[in-house]
C-alpha cells in the first residue's frame, strides 16, 4: 500500500531544500528508489515536502540507509531544524 510523507520545515527555503536533496540524491530532480512522486514548495512560514512512496517499508528503507546517515551529520547549507510532519497509508490514489 502506498505510503504519503509531508513535512514542513519551520523557516526552511528553497535553497536549504535543494541543499539537502543534492547531499542526499547526488542531484536535484533525483528521487529515492521506490518514491512515485516529490513534490516541495514555500509555503507560509517555512518549506513544504511531500511524497509518495510505494509502500512504508520502502520509506523506512530510504530513511534508515540515506536519509538519517546524511541527515545526523549535518548538511551545509541545509534544514537548521527537523521537520514537523505527518505520515499516513493511503487509502486512496487517483490520477
Amino acid at each position: 500500500m502506498a505510503y504519503c510523507i509531508t513535512h514542513f520545515f519551520p523557516g526552511g527555503t528553497k535553497a536549504q531544500y535543494e541543499a539537502v536533496m543534492v547531499a542526499i540524491n547526488g542531484q536535484l530532480g533525483v528521487i529515492p528508489t521506490g518514491q512515485i512522486f516529490h513534490v516541495a514548495g514555500p509555503v507560509p512560514g517555512g518549506w513544504q515536502v511531500t511524497a509518495l512512496q510505494e509502500s512504508k517499508d520502502s520509506w523506512d528503507t530510504f530513511v534508515t540507509e540515506r536519509f538519517l546517515p546524511v541527515m545526523s551529520k549535518g548538511v551545509k547549507g541545509g534544514f537548521e531544524a527537523p521537520p514537523t510532519g505527518i505520515e499516513f497509508e493511503v487509502g486512496h490514489f487517483f490520477q
